[in-house]
């Protein structure tokens, strides 16, 4: 599958920001799951880049001279390729596993999200994580507005709304819960026919030494139709963008995303 993806981004600022830092996790990695066959990131000032803690490619653009606008156009195509059983070939990374099965401030359990953990006999197979994705999917309805990026797993169960931000950290709350390692991953989805966004969240869960990848949202595994952009303990620490600033009063964004698959011939 080969995904063509543009996404645009634009702040504008009511006043002038005098100083503004932005981190920016939107850069896929060649790997098992997918290749990188071109990418570029158009913005306001010049990007310095680096590596996370989780191997993300993470660029880092500060201005320091008064603006009013940042502009972020990403554009690029990425080859994909369809895991069987939602199983990635890649190896655990250089984080612990261990790390994986802390909870976050984000994913902390709570008793409901504890009886959802055990609404399945087991996390052990790939079949039982879809069968933990239906449940929460269940619980919890897609719908936007109601969560924000603060929103913890246990808030979006009482809700019973939610995004997908919100399903893959509720899966993330449940594996740790049980002790099995997941982290969360950011990236695109061609959605087709569905409303949901093309910007997306799911999980990678760690069985049999190998990590299987979870859409939770759309109760399926994550392959083929997906562009994987960074991974993280949750969304914290791998949202496409991050920044703070000083001065520009309020904030105005628009976000314009466009993911198409093609079968490649």
């Amino acid at each position: 599958m080969l995904l063509t993806i543009r996404h645009h981004t634009s702040y504008r600022y009511a006043a002038p920001v005098q100083y503004s830092i932005q981190q920016l996790r939107m850069t896929p990695a060649n790997g098992s799951a997918q290749m990188v066959r071109r990418w570029h990131i158009d913005t306001t000032g010049k990007l310095d880049v680096a590596r996370d803690a989780y191997g993300n490619t993470l660029h880092t653009l500060v201005l320091t001279k008064p603006h009013t606008e940042i502009r972020l156009i990403v554009t690029g195509q990425v080859e994909t390729t369809l895991l069987e059983g939602g199983r990635l070939n890649d190896g655990p990374g250089g984080i612990p596993l261990e790390h994986y099965t802390c909870p976050t401030a984000l994913t902390e359990s709570d008793p409901g999200i504890i009886e959802l953990a055990h609404s399945v006999p087991a996390l052990d197979t790939p079949s039982a994580l879809i069968a933990l994705a239906e449940n929460i999917e269940a619980k919890v309805n897609y719908l936007t507005g109601i969560t924000a990026v603060t929103s913890t797993a246990s808030q979006a169960l009482a809700l019973g709304n939610g995004v997908c931000q919100d399903h893959a950290h509720l899966m993330l709350a449940c594996c740790r819960a049980r002790g099995v390692p997941a982290r969360y991953v950011s990236g695109y989805i061609d959605p087709g026919d569905a409303e949901h966004t093309a910007s997306h969240a799911w999980v990678d869960v760690w069985l049999d030494n190998g990590w299987v990848s979870v859409d939770v949202t759309h109760a399926a595994f994550a392959s083929g139709h997906y562009c994987r952009l960074a991974v993280a303990r949750d969304y914290e620490a791998a949202a496409p963008v991050r920044g703070s600033r000083v001065g520009g009063k309020e904030e105005k964004m628009s976000v314009d995303v466009f993911v198409q698959a093609l079968a490649e011939q």
